[in-house]
């Protein structure tokens, strides 16, 4: 069975950072592109990420580009997500997902397993 688990949301002041995690159990993430989405209350879910779990070919949503950076351990079958200087408007829960389509994959449609998401609240 296919598992994705979140970690480290929470409460954070505007400007301030956190890092996000994304532990696989049931696959591999060397056969798929890998992302980060999230959802605010009342609004779509927003592609923030995508990469390539092998050759790290990697794509960012204006929103959070300059600001966000996705990385891996490859060991440990983990993916993150570094969010700096956030923002009230980065507040929303946070998905990470992965997708057998090639490239590096930004449409929700395209990922094929989801975590349960985290919750990520940013105060001013």
């Amino acid at each position: 069975q296919v598992q994705l688990v979140e970690s480290g949301g929470g409460l954070v002041q505007a400007g301030g950072s956190l890092r996000l995690s994304c532990a696989a159990s049931g696959l591999t993430f060397s056969n798929y592109a890998v992302g980060w989405f999230r959802q605010a209350p009342g609004k779509e879910r927003e592609f923030i990420v995508a990469m390539r779990w092998i050759g790290e070919s990697t794509w960012y949503g204006d929103s959070v580009k300059g600001r966000f950076t996705i990385s891996s351990d490859k060991a440990k079958n983990t993916l993150y997500l570094q969010m700096n200087a956030l923002k009230p408007e980065d507040t929303a829960v946070y998905y990470c997902a992965s997708s057998r389509t090639m490239g590096v994959p930004t449409g929700r449609a395209q990922y094929n397993y989801w975590g349960q998401g985290t919750q990520v609240t940013v105060s001013s």
